[in-house]
């Protein structure tokens, strides 16, 4: 079983690798290099003056930046290809590549070093000679460590990842395969009621059942529109509308809302089915559930559910609406990460639900 395991982790592609043309992974390099060159600073002035150090730190900050900088330029273009190899046989290639650099770098260092005075530069800031293999094997070296650090910390932080995402999606699974067993009772009980007294709507019932089971279990990666979104709440409205007749109402206000935006599947049907199974069916009178939505100053999409909070709030069950909301926030972290939001609390004697995220659609 370990042996076959460590063989697919050996065939997995080199995906982890980030993307180094991004601001965000260039500006990781760049801290690394710092921290790296005030720790060789450190250790090469000891008990020096402070003047030295700040000079072995700029002298050794500017020598690593070159490495580390012509190094992410040159993983940035060759990660298309770096991608479709194994983890090992990439680590191995993108840590060559980075020593080939030290090595490429250090030689004009050290040629630098050796026209110092020639070039008219100040004196005594030019890398202490210490032989000239020493200098290229001492710089390689600090390259292959740090740069497999480095690496390791990327494959870790890609793992984390994709198991969030994984233990995300069966949530999501878990939760589309979950449709309440009282809501299909319900359903039934409705719609075989209704095959004697008006067949051509228990015929729309029921094809309005078998649509919702049909989204419920589509694959949950695949984002849909809001106009899609909207359509499944809908046909859970209408099955629930057989049911509890005039004690429920659902105001629809999202005309504002692009319709053409994507969004991750499911998001709406949950919330409208937790506020009518939380809020609506136990008041002996019904209820409203609103379902608004804007487009915000910073084009963010905003969708809010709200429904009136019971009478006697003790004996709703609140285990299934958390499910809900925390699937829907963790798919919403995963998709947009700190762009989008997920509030949910109570507020004038209501209990609402705010969906926030960015129009990722502007261009259709």
């Amino acid at each position: 079983m370990s042996a076959r395991a460590s063989g697919r982790r050996a065939r997995e592609r080199a995906d982890y690798l980030p993307d180094f043309c991004t601001p965000a992974v260039v500006l990781a390099v760049v801290l690394i290099s710092e921290l790296v060159a005030v720790v060789l600073a450190l250790g090469q002035t000891g008990t020096g003056t402070a003047a030295s150090f700040w000079a072995t730190l700029a002298r050794t900050s500017l020598f690593l930046l070159w490495i580390s900088l012509v190094g992410a330029a040159i993983l940035c273009y060759g990660r298309p290809r770096l991608s479709r190899m194994t983890v090992p046989g990439a680590s191995a290639t993108a840590l060559a590549l980075l020593m080939l650099v030290s090595g490429l770098v250090s030689e004009a260092g050290w040629w630098l070093a050796g026209y110092w005075d020639e070039l008219g530069l100040p004196p005594g800031h030019a890398p202490a000679p210490s032989g000239h293999v020493g200098f290229l094997a001492r710089s390689m070296a600090i390259t292959l460590i740090v740069g497999a650090l480095a690496l390791r910390y990327f494959y870790v932080a890609h793992q984390w990842r994709q198991n969030v995402e994984l233990e995300a999606t069966s949530r999501v699974n878990a939760l589309q395969a979950r449709i309440r067993p009282h809501f299909l009772f319900n359903s039934m009980n409705t719609i075989a009621a209704l095959t004697r007294r008006d067949p051509q709507l228990a015929e729309e019932a029921i094809e309005d059942l078998a649509d919702l089971f049909r989204a419920s279990l589509r694959d949950s990666s695949v984002r849909m529109t809001l106009k899609e979104e909207f359509e499944i709440a809908r046909l859970y409205q209408r099955i629930e509308q057989l049911r509890l007749g005039d004690r429920l109402i659902v105001d629809w206000n999202i005309d504002d809302l692009p319709m053409r935006a994507q969004v991750p599947g499911l998001c709406v049907q949950p919330l409208l089915e937790n506020a009518i199974y939380h809020g609506v069916e136990p008041s002996a009178g019904g209820g409203t559930v609103t379902i608004e939505g804007r487009v915000l100053e910073d084009d963010r999409i905003l969708i809010e559910v709200r429904n009136l909070l019971p009478p006697d709030r003790k004996k709703t069950h609140r285990r299934g609406n958390q499910m809900a909301l925390e699937n829907i926030s963790e798919r919403f972290m995963i998709a947009y990460g700190s762009r989008a939001e997920v509030k949910f609390g109570t507020q004038d004697n209501e209990y609402r639900v705010t969906l926030t995220f960015p129009h990722s659609d502007k261009d259709s």
